[in-house]
């Protein structure tokens, strides 16, 4: 099939048949393409937009996709494009904000085939890895792993967890990371730049695609994972050296609501200091389930201050999925 983007990394990046362990062209059969359109009233439209594109990966023979949960926030309508050129519409089935993976049922026959996933205690990950976006080999590349740990992301979102990748793929969103012997290993989630000395390192974070393996069943049969909403305030954070500094407020969210303002820095929630982002997120999910209130001492304009906020689950204020 031609590329439809019109671009293709180097050949000498791109995994070659004769070169791995793997059926390469049955992995590249697996990933396709997600357009996503959103209604301007979405929660999520002001951050996200409204038209969002990205990856999946089939995992079922039903043709189930597996994707990183933001491309299909809210969505309104979807297609999804095989390798092979089918496109059909598809429905999201379900998102969940504790791993950010996502479910899309197609509904019609995705000319897609199923790839087998690996947890990372059996994944193969110490030499090459492949980054495979829809668009055939040319959308492939040869990649190695340069970090496994904890990831805080500021919009209140934490993994044990994730892997890190690079070279960076332009189409990460996502996309399938597959190990040495072509099993998903990750679903690509962000771009990232990290300090190494004097250089800086620039890939893709992956959500380790086992994530999905516990609560699979769950999202068929709910919509969603059975297990208590954490409580969310509505922030957007950086770790500082003062403490969590507070550089964004959901309109109308729990922090917005009592009182929290751009450029206060939390520094403990209910008595017990933070010591980072990931410690901060920890403390405020061990107050209970959503509609717990959450003590924060605060620091503005050098005074310190205490404020209560009212959790909320977050998935109540999104717009639920309609079936096409």
């Amino acid at each position: 099939m031609a590329d439809p983007t019109h671009w293709a990394f180097p050949s000498e990046l791109q995994p070659k048949s004769g070169e791995v362990a793997f059926d390469l062209a049955r992995a590249l059969d697996s990933v396709v393409a997600l357009r996503v359109e959103v209604p301007e009233d979405a929660f999520t439209a002001s951050i996200l937009g409204t038209e969002r594109a990205g990856n999946g990966v089939v995992i079922n023979d039903d043709g189930l996709v597996l994707t990183i949960g933001y491309l299909v926030t809210e969505a309104e309508s979807i297609w999804l494009t095989s390798h092979s050129g089918a496109v059909v519409p598809g429905h999201a089935l379900a998102y969940d904000q504790v791993t950010g993976l996502g479910l899309v049922l197609p509904l019609g026959k995705l000319d897609a085939r199923p790839l087998a996933r690996t947890d990372l205690q059996s994944a193969d990950l110490d030499d090459d890895v492949y980054v495979i976006g829809h668009g055939g080999r040319g959308h492939a590349l040869r990649a190695r792993v340069f970090a496994r740990r904890e990831f805080a992301g500021y919009w209140e979102y934490l993994l044990d967890e994730a892997l890190f990748t690079t070279p960076p793929h332009p189409e990460w969103s996502g996309a399938a990371l597959l190990d040495g012997n072509g099993l998903l290993a990750g679903i690509g989630s962000l771009f990232v730049q990290e300090a190494d000395g004097d250089d800086v390192v620039k890939g893709n974070m992956f959500v380790p695609s086992e994530l999905i393996d516990p609560i699979l069943d769950d999202m068929l049969r709910l919509g969603r994972a059975d297990r208590p909403a954490r409580p969310w305030l509505g922030i957007y954070t950086a770790e500082t050296k003062e403490g969590i500094a507070i550089q964004g407020l959901a309109s109308g969210g729990p922090a917005e609501r009592a009182g929290v303002r751009l450029g206060d820095v939390v520094q403990s929630v209910a008595g017990s200091p933070v010591r980072g982002l990931a410690d901060f997120y920890r403390s405020v999910w061990r107050r209970g389930a959503a509609g717990a209130p959450v003590p924060l001492t605060i620091a503005r304009e050098g005074k310190v201050q205490d404020v209560t906020l009212h959790s909320v689950d977050r998935s109540a204020l999104l717009k639920k999925p309609q079936l096409q």
